[in-house]
């Protein structure tokens, strides 16, 4: 039971050069919120270093309704540092993040809370009618969640959407760095959480134009490779390393074992033999380039508690 004095549900919103959609984007929330909430409800605006007069777009609405709320970065950190903000301020015992964009229909809340209260810790929006480009979105989108989905264990149509809802011990749970919003969902079933997915609207963009290029597709599976580092071999690096490791030294050990015999047999000589520097370097080459890139994600990984609160803000909005 929630008390009259808490927060029922926060809404998260990062957003960078949205001008145009917030004063839109806040009355259809304070309107779907009060009627799903009562008075129990916050927003929370992450400015993500916007360039253009989002923040004082932002103030405006503030000082008209005390329940929306702000941080404003002083730099372009992107959306994970953002949501990271709006989970650390957040209050409420559900949390709901959704693009500032209009894309997303603060009205699907209801359903996602509905469809929570049968058990779920986590509820991600599913564009299944979506109003993207097909060959810069859609498509990449599809093989895109489908890996995901194998890699994760959870099957869910649209990791992606940024309309989400999550339990507050979910939300405070996880780890929010880098460009892992977008695996947000298989983080929270990874770590033992229930995660289910529901349709909802999507909205064609009103104004500006998308953040996002197909850059971040190619990013978003090599992010995939590291949650597979991070999660599946965190506590047993050695289950991974030691695989690589094997595998690349028989090969080379197979080599320079042939080359051995052919010496012994007077067949060959050792000198000069490109072949066997290729078996001797194959194992240093490859361990190092492998564990160079992971190493490196476990230390971040192993870091970002430490500085999860480590986040360059200018100015908050409270009550």
């Amino acid at each position: 039971m929630i008390e009259e004095d808490k927060i029922f549900m926060s809404v998260v919103i990062p957003l960078y050069n949205e001008e145009e959609s917030l004063r839109e984007l806040s009355a259809q929330l304070e309107r779907e919120l009060t009627l799903l909430c009562g008075e129990l409800w916050e927003v929370i605006f992450i400015d993500d270093g916007s360039k253009d007069h989002s923040y004082q777009v932002i103030k405006e609405i503030h000082n008209a309704n005390r329940k929306f709320k702000a941080i404003q970065f002083r730099k372009n950190l992107g959306k994970a540092a953002a949501l990271q903000a709006g989970f650390n301020d957040a209050k409420g015992e559900f949390i709901a993040t959704m693009d500032s964009d209009l894309q997303d229909d603060p009205a699907e809340l209801v359903n996602m809370l509905a469809k929570m209260n049968e058990g779920y810790d986590l509820v991600s929006g599913w564009k299944k009618i979506r109003h993207d480009p097909k060959l810069t979105k859609n498509l990449p989108s599809k093989l895109f969640n489908w890996a995901t989905s194998k890699v994760a264990g959870v099957k869910l149509h649209d990791f992606n959407c940024g309309l989400k809802l999550y339990r507050k011990e979910v939300a405070k749970s996880l780890d929010v760095y880098g460009e892992m919003h977008r695996y947000l969902p298989a983080f929270a079933n990874l770590g033992g959480f229930r995660v289910t997915e529901v349709a909802v609207t999507h909205h064609p963009r009103k104004y500006g134009k998308s953040k996002y290029g197909l850059s971040r597709f190619i990013n978003g599976y090599l992010d995939l490779l590291t949650v597979i580092f991070t999660t599946k071999y965190a506590k047993s690096p050695l289950h991974f390393f030691g695989l690589i490791g094997t595998v690349i030294s028989m090969i080379g050990f197979v080599i320079d074992l042939v080359l051995f015999i052919q010496w012994c047999m007077h067949l060959t000589a050792l000198s000069n033999r490109p072949i066997a520097y290729l078996g001797l370097g194959m194992i240093v080459i490859g361990i190092q380039f492998i564990s160079m890139g992971l190493i490196g994600e476990w230390i971040l990984k192993s870091n970002i508690k430490e500085h999860k609160n480590d986040l360059v803000i200018k100015e908050k909005l409270r009550d």
